[in-house]
């Protein structure tokens, strides 16, 4: 199974790679936005710039997968390949091991240049052990995200998940807080943000990399839409194997 996964993981990362503008696009705004608000507002503030950095951080990692998993899948649905690919024998358990392991590289890859801004033209800071934990926290928060995705990518064909993934970014990425620092959002944003995914996983990630407190609700909250969406997404599946080959 391992090597079926990583053939897969080759076959997804080759397609993906042969379009940069696709693998550019999911890194430009969180890059610009390093270089035109983070950097010029907050960036001689270590403490500041150190909590843009994590919210861009987590910014990515929101859109990498959202856009990644639930505009990739319903695209790969429509190509004559898809259905070929799941009557074969190995099952489902490698192309999916494979998309997760290539959407990991490839958000790995749009991390880069926010981390390399924040090194080069900011005062964040942290330490070694900061860096783990942050380190940890991106595969933490990156597992709702690519249920969000995966249940958006088997819900929906291609044009509607597009408009959809479109459509959702925004409003989490405002909801959650990630645009304002640390208690600095309106306040509406402050009582909601903590409940929503994108809120609860920006809050970690703080927690990471800085002294914001964790909060148990945000872990809550984060652990609930993380099974709520496994669900949606196990659906999905179910529901497209079953219009396809029932």
């Amino acid at each position: 199974m391992t090597s079926l996964a990583l053939t897969h993981a080759r076959f997804q990362l080759l397609e993906t790679f042969r379009i940069p503008m696709a693998l550019i696009g999911s890194a430009f705004f969180p890059a610009a936005s390093m270089i035109f608000f983070v950097v010029p507002f907050v960036g001689s503030d270590p403490v500041y710039a150190t909590y843009a950095t994590a919210s861009m951080v987590t910014f990515v990692v929101m859109t990498s997968n959202l856009f990644q998993y639930g505009i990739g899948v319903a695209e790969d649905r429509a190509q004559p390949w898809d259905p070929y690919a799941r009557t074969l024998p190995a099952g489902a358990a490698p192309r999916f091991a494979g998309r997760i392991l290539a959407g990991l590289v490839l958000m790995g890859v749009s991390l880069v240049p926010v981390v390399v801004i924040a090194a080069v033209a900011t005062e964040a800071t942290i330490t070694v052990p900061g860096l783990l934990a942050a380190i940890l926290v991106v595969a933490l928060i990156a597992v709702p995200f690519t249920l969000m995705g995966l249940a958006i990518g088997y819900s929906l064909p291609a044009k509607a998940a597009i408009v959809l993934a479109q459509v959702l970014f925004f409003p989490l990425a405002f909801g959650g807080g990630l645009m304002t620092a640390p208690g600095s959002a309106p306040g509406f944003v402050e009582t909601i943000a903590p409940y929503l995914p994108t809120g609860a996983a920006v809050r970690l990630m703080w927690a990471a990399v800085g002294d914001f407190p964790i909060q148990p609700a945000s872990i809550a909250a984060l652990v609930l839409w993380t099974a709520a969406l496994a669900g949606v997404a196990v659906w999905a599946y179910r529901r497209d194997e079953g219009r396809r080959f029932s």
